[in-house]
């Protein structure tokens, strides 16, 4: 019998335990940080990924360009989020 994870891993290819450790070896304050400059750059006249995030909920994200707009100024978010999620807030990586 196949778990959510045993299919969600075999429909997208994504092991979450390698997501898991990839996760511990970023420190939290690099994640922080790229959140914080890349995430919202640029930070006038608004934050790209502010931007794109209303673009989405208003129905009008269609452009390409503007779809890896998001994923780009997206993804530090993302990796922060996740890093909280997991409970990593040690300021230092994982020692293997």
């Amino acid at each position: 019998m196949a778990t959510i994870d045993n299919l969600l891993q075999s429909l997208f290819f994504v092991d979450f335990m390698n997501m898991r450790d990839f996760l511990a070896r970023i420190p939290f304050h690099y994640a922080v940080i790229f959140a914080l400059s890349l995430g919202l750059a640029p930070f006038v006249p608004e934050p790209h990924v502010w931007e794109k995030l209303k673009m989405l909920a208003d129905g009008t994200l269609s452009r390409p360009i503007d779809i890896f707009d998001l994923c780009l100024h997206g993804a530090p978010w993302l990796v922060l989020f996740g890093k909280i999620a997991l409970g990593q807030f040690s300021l230092h990586t994982a020692q293997d």
